[in-house]
């Protein structure tokens, strides 16, 4: 049986379900999820591995306008995924009023496969998704549309096999042990801005940044086994921001690093010690530097 080895770009508007695809495709929660618009910032690959074939989900940022430098980098990971893609997965929200404009400009001049995934369907009658289906197959004449629900996994089975059918014979472009490209750190930094997503409203989780300065593992003092110590900064751009992250008393930042840390210990499967610290740079989400130094830079 020859192998099947091929790249599958998520992409679509912001929070349209990309990363909550991602995840109930390769079975693991890589990309981090929230309520919020534009909550992934990085292209985040996603390995499904078996004995014959190798695909390799790129979760992307939400199709937008940049209106500073970081959001110009986050679409210049989209359109690094486009570059290399076999094969692109559209996804849009059935409660979309047709304005994809932004998403429809990256890709119709591609001569990629695409499918597209009308998601949340669970939110809609079954005439709304009727219509939506004529819709796209009249607009973009793609290679199939399938309407699901992520969040419910319905509808996702056979969604690989059709994948798999569009992935050319290759060998494996990743180890096979592989789950995804990215480190551990970059995850424990992911994990910490999903809470802070979560428990800050308004600027506050656009205009933060976190960057895990160290990870190690040391004995616990006890001598019953290991612990991972990490420490974290989490950079925000104004003062005023950085009072209402740590809250009275430190009470906010102390939540925040309650949730994360239960969060990382899942994830790392070890006790954790998490300490985080808050530091101002103004500005930085328009400053290249900070933005290289932080990984932005495609």
């Amino acid at each position: 049986m020859a192998h099947k080895a091929g790249f599958v770009s998520i992409i679509g508007k912001p929070n349209v379900g990309k990363s909550t695809l991602m995840n109930v495709l390769v079975g693991e929660r890589l990309s981090i999820i929230t309520p919020k618009a534009q909550t992934t910032r990085h292209r985040i690959l996603g390995i499904v591995n078996e004995e014959d074939y190798q695909i390799v989900f790129s979760d992307t940022p939400g199709i937008i306008k940049p209106k500073y430098s970081l959001q110009e980098s986050m679409m210049s990971f989209v359109n690094g995924s486009l570059t290399d893609a076999d094969v692109l997965l559209f996804v849009t929200d059935i409660n979309e009023v047709h304005d994809e404009d932004d998403v429809l400009g990256k890709i119709l001049n591609k001569d990629i496969p695409t499918i597209v995934l009308i998601n949340k369907i669970d939110q809609a009658t079954q005439e709304q998704v009727k219509e939506k289906i004529a819709y796209w197959q009249e607009k973009l004449n793609p290679v199939a549309v399938y309407a699901i629900s992520a969040l419910h996994k319905h509808n996702v089975d056979g969604l690989l096999d059709r994948v798999l059918e569009m992935l050319p014979e290759h060998p494996p472009y990743y180890d096979k042990e592989d789950l995804t490209d990215r480190s551990e750190r970059f995850f424990v930094s992911e994990m910490i801005r999903e809470k802070i997503f979560m428990n800050y409203q308004k600027e506050i989780p656009y205009s933060t940044e976190v960057i895990v300065k160290s990870f190690k593992e040391e004995e616990m003092k006890n001598g019953k086994g290991t612990m991972i110590r990490i420490t974290a900064e989490i950079v925000v751009e104004r003062d005023s921001q950085k009072n209402i992250l740590i809250g009275t008393g430190g009470s906010m930042l102390k939540k925040v690093g309650t949730e994360a840390r239960l969060e990382i210990e899942k994830f790392l499967d070890s006790k954790v010690f998490l300490e985080m610290f808050v530091k101002v740079i103004p500005d930085w989400r328009s400053k290249k530097n900070y933005l290289k130094s932080f990984g932005y830079d495609n």
